[in-house]
C-alpha cells in the first residue's frame, strides 16, 4: 500500500491528482496560467471544491488560453457570472481576466510567466523541503510573500501570499510532501 500525504485520501480525485500533478515541476505557461485562476477561485474553500469544478472551469475560460482571457469583455463576464459550474464569485471571475492581461505582461518581459516564476529561486530549481508531518508545512513563507507582493505590484488580484504559496506547492516550485510519502522522492528527482 502507498503511503501518501493526508490530504490526499479523502477521495479519488484528490488522490490522483496528489499522485500526478501536485509537487510535479510545470514548466507550460498555459498550465501555469490554470493553477494560477484555481488558486484564486479556491481562496476561501477547498481545493477538493474546486478539482471537481476543474472541467467547467476549462471549459468556461477557454481551456486557460490567457490570450483568450485577456480579451473577455463585460458580456463574457456576465456570462460566467451564470455558469453554475464555476465559483460565481464576481471579484474572482474579474480577477481572471485581469490576471490573464498581467501574465501576459510578464511573458513580454521576461519571456515566459515560468522564467518569470523560477527567477525567484536559487538557480531556479524547486525548493525541496522535508517535513515528516503535515502540520509543519508553513501556509506561506517569506518567499511567497515577496513573490505575492510583486505580482501585486504587477496587477494581479488574488494572489496573496497563502494562495501563492499552494500555487508554488502545486506547481512544483516547492515539493512539500512529506518524508514518509512515495511521491517525496519522486519529486526530489524532478528538476
Amino acid at each position: 500500500m502507498k503511503v501518501r500525504c493526508v490530504w490526499s485520501e479523502f477521495n479519488e480525485q484528490e488522490t490522483e491528482y496528489h499522485d500526478t500533478e501536485w509537487g510535479v515541476p510545470e514548466h507550460d505557461d498555459r498550465k501555469l496560467f490554470e493553477f494560477l485562476i484555481l488558486e484564486g477561485a479556491q481562496a476561501g474553500l477547498s481545493w477538493d471544491t474546486i478539482l471537481k469544478r476543474r472541467e467547467n472551469y476549462r471549459k468556461a475560460f477557454d481551456d486557460f488560453d490567457y490570450n483568450v482571457v485577456a480579451g473577455y469583455n463585460e458580456e463574457k463576464i456576465e456570462e460566467l457570472l451564470q455558469d453554475s459550474g464555476i465559483i460565481r464569485n464576481k471579484l474572482k471571475v474579474r480577477s481572471a481576466v485581469s490576471n490573464a492581461k498581467a501574465f501576459i505582461e510578464i511573458r513580454n518581459e521576461f519571456g515566459s510567466f515560468d522564467k518569470y516564476l523560477r527567477s525567484f529561486l536559487k538557480d531556479g530549481k524547486p525548493i525541496q523541503n522535508s517535513w515528516n508531518l503535515m502540520s509543519e508545512i508553513p501556509g506561506k513563507t517569506e518567499l511567497s510573500e515577496k513573490i505575492s507582493k510583486d505580482m501585486k505590484k504587477r496587477g494581479f488580484n488574488f494572489v496573496g501570499p497563502t494562495i501563492i504559496y499552494a500555487f508554488m506547492q502545486a506547481v512544483g516550485m516547492v515539493n512539500d510532501h512529506v518524508t514518509g510519502c512515495f511521491r517525496y522522492q519522486q519529486c526530489r528527482d524532478m528538476q
